[in-house]
């Protein structure tokens, strides 16, 4: 740890939820509080045994009720697991003082929507299109028009505080929607047998979507609607549940999903009311980072927010994918049919086309801009198949004769040198056809009219032309250094469905623009907030982190108003592992290092090494050694391909029971690791980069020791790898772009893994590192990147002295 904190003031410990912190939880509570108060960032590396959950939510905690600076507290994970330890601890905090603290944890739609939960929704359908199209529709059937009860509106509305002046709905509309859709006043219903149930809880309704009442609709077809969503207007947007639905006053998906169930209100809007209210939010990265899930926080986030960035070492990768959009080939074929439905009905006769023209001027957009985003699209759809199939043809001949011949992965299309700024091929073409930057920026405001006109005439069909044209600015406007062009292939083989091109039998095809540079959008989030703590057990080293997650920015840039520029300090700490250092062996194996040059293709050689090169010889005795320690032993390679040969390897070097990982669905995931768990001692053989290596809690005897093998950078030959390497370049230095990049990232995935060993006091365990580089003075060494404390107990050695050094080990905890 480094040099202790104190701010004097110890008001904090009435919230702390256990009887006393552990050795560096108080000074990590400080920290976080004096950087609040500054309006700063605390950047804190803590590994496992720091309680930095309890510590965040203390300090928050403290800085909310004691101070004027902030009123709420809004905390992020992307991990589920870590997301219900925030949940535990604040109500462990709650458990603790007089008048606790409303909490809650945020879900997507798709988890709460009771029909779509049921699959009551059409197949072909996504539940959050379909849910935004009966929201419409209800808001649509809700809406005043002067022809209800105004006393009944007006007295409902002083009842639940509503200003009458901004309300625009009915609430005894939504009260009739809502009556119409319960089962029939004469049949005998019960519960949960003849209405729509879900998560163990009845509601009020009908299982099937109820329509429209004739005598509310206003056409001979009435339209679907949401009976939740009516509910939510009948009680003027307001919440029938309350955070007394969870234990001690923290309500998660388990707790407000039936509760507004049984009430018959929706339970995303109980969630967005309830959010509003509550003095502390945990959600996922999406929800403060992803610019389409924001919105939902968008009324909690100001400068009286203190926020807690949760798995920070996972930052920038993720908010760089979030930040990345993407643009299907279908996608862009409905946005064409979107268009195209409008110029057809304007050809059928003169009044259609003066009725269409009426509808788009609204809009001030003429019909024949529609008619020329409609060839756009057109033409950008035959481009995009013609591009794909000319890198086919490069890359791989023959393949129309055989699709399936194609390689069974993504794949990336640069449409510039990712190693220089230059325009795309995209945009050339584009201009070289006439569509220069007037139509790419015109086709946001062209799409919305389109879906407008289609709305107001009653054409059925769900536009999605004002998203696609809302991207394609974006395409158009972004620039060339931070964002990389691409199609992006998607391996996504189809058995039976007919296709426009012949590549489309083994992938979809889409336009991705890939944000390289996050640090920009990350330092505009946090300007936005009062300040925060942002976390994670491998930070490390912290003034790289500070610069890539754009803190060093935030504190270098923010101008107030009168012109001066303000102080946001940006503070950081690291604390050392907690528990006895005589329970965990480490060590740093001096192997030559395992790059494709050293070690060969893996699927070339033999599992009993009839064929092997020294390389090999040498990993081979270390992994031999380190699987033979008592108990679980995970293996981590730098990717799958190796993980199979180290596999098939240890199956026929050791006694153990070996289990062998590789990329496959989350449910085949989560049986391979309960595998590996249950009976006696096995080998784990997996990627540094797979799911298995972090976020997983391995306490008590699930591990005992864990070996990392190379150093797991990804595959720097990859476009969108160059990309970023050559915009931190422009950011950072041309000196650092490759550390900042590429190394730091991977010596921070190495970590994690071999962090997953000791997990407590108690917990005995073994750590290696294996590989040259990891020592101090090789070629392209990252022992610098390592924490002090952390170099100081791992200990060099040569592969043949490995199995000695275990065994004495494992003798003195016998």
């Amino acid at each position: 740890m480094r040099d202790t904190a104190s701010t004097g003031d110890e008001s904090w410990r009435q919230y702390f939820g256990f009887e006393a912190p552990y050795e560096n939880q108080a000074d990590a509570v400080e920290r976080a509080i004096e950087a609040g108060k500054s309006r700063g960032f605390l950047a804190m590396e803590g590994p496992c045994g720091t309680g930095k959950t309890m510590a965040a939510l203390t300090a928050a905690a403290h800085l909310v009720r004691d101070t004027d600076l902030y009123e709420r507290v809004v905390v992020v994970t992307p991990v589920k697991q870590q997301l219900q330890q925030f949940v535990d601890d604040l109500r462990t905090l709650n458990a603790g003082v007089e008048e606790p603290f409303d909490g809650i944890a945020l879900v997507g739609k798709t988890d709460l929507c009771p029909y779509g939960r049921e699959g009551q929704f059409p197949e072909d359908v996504g539940t959050h299109d379909r849910c935004e199209d009966l929201r419409e529709a209800t808001a649509r059937l809700v809406e005043d028009d002067g022809r209800s009860d105004g006393a009944a509106v007006a007295e409902t509305a002083i009842q639940n505080e509503v200003d009458d002046e901004d309300q625009w709905w009915d609430p005894r509309k939504g009260q009739d929607l809502a009556a119409a859709a319960r089962p029939d006043a004469q049949s005998q219903t019960r519960l949960g047998e003849d209405t729509l149930s879900t998560a163990g809880a009845a509601s009020p309704y009908r299982p099937e979507q109820p329509t429209a009442p004739e005598s509310m609709a206003e056409s001979d077809d009435p339209p679907l609607y949401c009976p939740f969503e009516a509910d939510w207007y009948a009680r003027n947007k307001g919440s029938p549940v309350d955070f007394s639905a969870g234990p001690n006053n923290v309500v998660t998906l388990e707790n407000y999903l039936p509760a507004a169930v049984e009430r018959g209100t929706c339970p995303h809007r109980v969630m967005s009311v309830m959010l509003e209210e509550a003095d502390v939010v945990v959600g996922n990265y999406n929800h403060l980072f992803d610019p389409t899930a924001r919105p939902l926080l968008s009324s909690v986030l100001d400068d009286q927010t203190f926020v807690v960035v949760d798995e920070a070492h996972r930052l920038e990768e993720r908010v760089r994918d979030l930040l990345s959009d993407r643009l299907g080939k279908q996608t862009i074929a409905q946005a064409r049919n979107d268009c195209n439905l409008l110029v057809q009905r304007a050809q059928q006769s003169a009044d259609h086309k003066a009725q269409v023209r009426e509808v788009l001027s609204a809009r001030e957009v003429p019909l024949e801009a529609v008619d020329h985003a409609r060839k756009f699209y057109d033409d950008l759809g035959r481009w995009l198949d013609d591009r794909v199939e000319s890198f086919l043809d490069a890359e791989h001949e023959g393949w129309r004769a055989n699709p399936e011949r194609l390689p069974e992965h993504d794949r990336e299309i640069p449409l510039r040198d990712p190693d220089t700024v230059e325009r795309d091929e995209l945009t050339e073409w584009a201009e070289d056809k006439g569509y220069d930057g007037q139509l790419w920026r015109s086709l946001s405001k062209i799409g919305a009219a389109v879906e407008d006109a289609i709305d107001q005439l009653g054409l059925t069909r769900q536009p999605v032309c004002a998203a696609v044209g809302v991207l394609a600015g974006q395409w158009w406007e972004r620039d060339h250094s931070t964002f990389l062009r691409e199609i992006e292939l998607d391996h996504s083989p189809k058995e039976s469905r007919s296709t426009d091109a012949d590549y489309e039998a083994v992938y979809t095809a889409g336009l991705l623009c890939y944000n390289c540079m996050p640090a920009t959008a990350l330092r505009d989030a946090f300007d936005e907030l009062g300040g925060g703590v942002l976390m994670s057990a491998t930070l490390e080293p912290l003034d790289v982190f500070t610069r890539v997650s754009g803190l060093d920015a935030l504190a270098e840039t923010d101008d107030g108003d009168d012109g001066d520029d303000l102080t946001r300090p940006v503070r950081t700490t690291t604390y050392d592992l907690p528990f006895p250092p005589e329970n965990r062996a480490s060590y740093l194996v001096d192997a030559r290092p395992f790059t494709a040059r050293n070690r060969g293709d893996p699927e070339e050689m033999e599992p009993l090494g009839e064929n092997w090169n020294p390389t090999r010889d040498e990993y081979a005795q270390a992994l031999r050694a380190l699987a033979r320690s008592p108990g679980n032993v995970m293996v981590a390679m730098p990717n799958y391909r190796e993980a199979r040969w180290a596999g098939a390897y240890l199956q026929a070097a050791v006694e153990k029971p070996v289990v062998v990982d590789e990329s496959s669905s989350n449910e085949e995931t989560e049986r391979r690791k309960q595998a590996f768990f249950r009976g006696d001692g096995k080998v784990l053989v997996t990627s540094t980069r797979g799911t298995l290596t972090e976020g997983v809690d391995y306490d008590g005897a699930k591990l005992s020791t864990c070996a990392v093998v190379g150093v797991p950078l990804v595959n720097i030959g990859s476009p969108r790898v160059r990309a970023v390497q050559r915009a931190y370049g422009d950011a950072f230095g041309d000196e650092n772009a490759f550390e900042y990049a590429l190394t730091v990232p991977a010596v921070r995935r190495a970590r994690q893994a071999i962090g997953r060993v000791i997990r407590g006091s108690e917990e005995v365990g073994v750590r290696a590192f294996v590989g040259r580089r990891y020592t101090p003075d090789a070629r392209h060494s990252v022992y610098p990147f390592l924490p002090p404390g952390e170099r100081e107990e791992f200990t060099r050695m040569t592969p043949e002295f490995l199995a000695g050094q275990l065994d004495a080990f494992w003798r003195k905890h016998e």
